[in-house]
């Protein structure tokens, strides 16, 4: 079954928000999940699946990605066309070009908006998402009502985003999947022909990568 959904003249369909954290009081109960997770990692531990010092490397390298890393990729492939070309053709090899690892071994394909083509990005069945570039997805993402209603109404989704995609302009939904990642290349805005590479990568926010928003300049 593709993953890649045509719809003409309505959209296709191609199958981080940071939120603070609670505080919490030394003598606050541990909640189900938190038992959850602190009695599958000692298990994991106890059963020589993982090392101890396992878990917080990990959480070291996600702290580590961040969407920078993205807005960085997307200036490059703007400012260097031969990059471009071997991005779009290897997702994966880009980045490692780029010496960011691609760490879940997942499949990272790059894809270019155009003046006729707007892509955006959704998981539907859970929240897959190019954590090794852009960091953790935000809430909004992964909640059942974007999943759901981008695959169904994409341009009116897009449009409560305010980006508002002209009829003859076709969107394509790419669907993520556990194995498939997608990050979009989106059109450079006219304009930023004389724009530093920091300015460049100013206007290629999260929401751009995503293909929610489009880059601005005013």
């Amino acid at each position: 079954m593709s993953n890649n959904h045509d719809h003409d003249h309505d959209h296709d369909h191609n199958h981080d928000h940071d939120h603070p954290h609670a505080e919490i009081s030394h003598d606050e109960t541990p909640g189900y999940y938190e038992i959850l997770e602190i009695s599958i990692r000692e298990l994991l531990i106890e059963k020589g699946l993982i090392k101890p010092d396992d878990v917080r490397k990990q959480i070291e390298l996600l702290d580590s990605r961040h969407p920078l890393l993205g807005s960085k990729m997307v200036v490059k492939a703007w400012l260097d066309p031969e990059f471009k070309k071997r991005l779009l053709a290897n997702g994966n090899h880009g980045a490692e070009e780029m010496g960011i690892s691609i760490y879940d071994d997942t499949d990272f394909t790059v894809l270019e908006s155009t003046p006729d083509t707007h892509h955006v990005i959704v998981c539907t069945l859970c929240s897959c998402y190019p954590r090794a570039i852009l960091g953790l997805p935000p809430d909004w993402y992964k909640s059942k009502e974007y999943r759901a209603r981008t695959v169904i109404e994409p341009r009116k989704v897009l449009a409560e985003f305010g980006t508002v995609v002209p009829d003859n302009v076709r969107v394509v939904v790419n669907d993520s999947t556990a194995a498939q990642r997608y990050l979009v290349l989106p059109v450079r805005p006219a304009g930023t022909e004389n724009f530093t590479e920091e300015q460049l990568e100013a206007i290629v926010t999260r929401d751009t990568m995503i293909g929610v928003t489009v880059p601005r300049i005013n």
